[in-house]
């Protein structure tokens, strides 16, 4: 069976629980690259059981620094990035062999279908969605972003029709462990880009948030999992907010 001529790239820190499943959905392409920042669990053993898969360490860039650097290590003219909780559907793999093919395409912005709580979103939900896959001459990171890195195509991009699946958000703790800590990096980027902290958007924030994420994105259609989600994502954008104004706050204490 003939490859699929395209390089999947992954950044991994102890994702075991979720890695076979995530490089059995890209055992036809040509080449998986690995870039792991000190996993203890076995994230090596499984991605060395895959003969297509190559596992290296390089520690810790931040999130588009450690992509930037597996990107580079991509043989292919067009690649794939996967984090190591997610799955490629087998209709999106499909999309990929169909655009390459075709040859029309830079890029494809693919739906990203949140796994939480153990069960995908409704096939009405709107999707959050990222450039995943692209040509590699034709993409790049943004190295300032800390968090919630995308893609910067310089090309002609298309939606997928269809998901990648992201197993990640497998329990509440998970999901408010993970906002936690990308609210850190996110109200440190705002900070070191002049942003100032705003007492209308800290008020308004959490609200304005749930109702985008329960009523616009139809979350609702989750039932209590699509509430708890949406009150989550709420209090996210409210945590992003309030770490700028305690940044700003720690910087006039030390003037």
């Amino acid at each position: 069976m003939n490859k699929i001529p395209c390089s999947v790239y992954i950044v991994t820190l102890n994702c075991g629980a979720w890695l076979e499943r995530t490089l059995q959905s890209v055992s036809e392409f040509d080449e998986v690259i690995i870039l792991d920042s000190g996993s203890t669990d076995n994230t090596y053993e499984i991605a060395q059981s895959f003969e297509n898969t190559q596992i290296s360490h390089q520690d810790w860039q931040g999130y588009a620094g450690q992509k930037s650097l597996a990107l580079a290590k991509c043989r292919n003219d067009w690649v794939l990035n996967l984090d190591g909780d997610e799955v490629l559907s087998s209709e999106l793999k499909q999309e990929i062999v169909e655009t390459i093919q075709q040859n029309r395409l830079d890029a494809l912005i693919t739906p990203i279908n949140d796994v939480f709580l153990g069960v995908p979103n409704s096939k009405h939900t709107k999707k959050h969605a990222k450039v995943r896959f692209f040509r590699k001459s034709k993409g790049h990171y943004d190295l300032a972003n800390k968090v919630h890195e995308n893609v910067i195509v310089e090309g002609e991009s298309q939606r997928a029709q269809h998901d990648i699946y992201h197993y990640g958000e497998s329990s509440i703790f998970v999901k408010v462990e993970k906002n936690n800590q990308y609210s850190n990096l996110k109200a440190l980027e705002k900070y070191q880009k002049g942003k100032s902290p705003s007492v209308a958007k800290l008020i308004l924030v959490m609200p304005v948030t749930f109702m985008k994420s329960y009523f616009i994105r139809r979350s609702f259609l989750n039932g209590w999992r699509g509430f708890v989600n949406s009150m989550i994502n709420a209090f996210y954008a409210f945590l992003k907010e309030a770490k700028l104004f305690e940044q700003t706050m720690n910087k006039d204490k030390n003037k």
